[in-house]
């Protein structure tokens, strides 16, 4: 939410929560969507995308999360190829990162365009 503010504040406006259909059947919601650009962003969070600083590993019923994590994780790759693909630029932001940092890679994406 302090993301889409920020950027809102800046004069963005965008979609939230705005379903894309994209070939081969694939259905994605980016968190934040330019459509006019063509950008998507993603704000992950850091247990449920697997965070290589602050993921944790499960350690009740790892049986089940383990699995799930790492499905989480291989739709994460599968939507961003599916992305690119289509010709979406595609920005993944951990939930940790700072505001103005995150607001400065979608900025960078923006300003670039799609496939630019």
């Amino acid at each position: 939410m302090a993301l889409r503010g920020e950027l809102h504040r800046l004069g963005y406006r965008y979609r939230k929560d705005h379903r894309l259909d994209l070939p081969d059947e694939v259905r994605v919601r980016p968190d934040i969507v330019f459509t006019k650009r063509k950008v998507a962003v993603f704000v992950d969070g850091c247990f449920w995308h697997v965070c290589p600083d602050h993921g944790t590993k499960p350690v009740r019923n790892e049986w089940y999360w383990t699995p799930k994590l790492r499905r989480n994780v291989e739709r994460d790759q599968l939507v961003n190829e599916a992305l690119g693909k289509a010709g979406w630029r595609v920005v993944r932001i951990w939930e940790h990162e700072d505001v103005h940092s995150a607001v400065g890679q979608v900025r960078r994406a923006i300003e670039r365009g799609a496939g630019g």
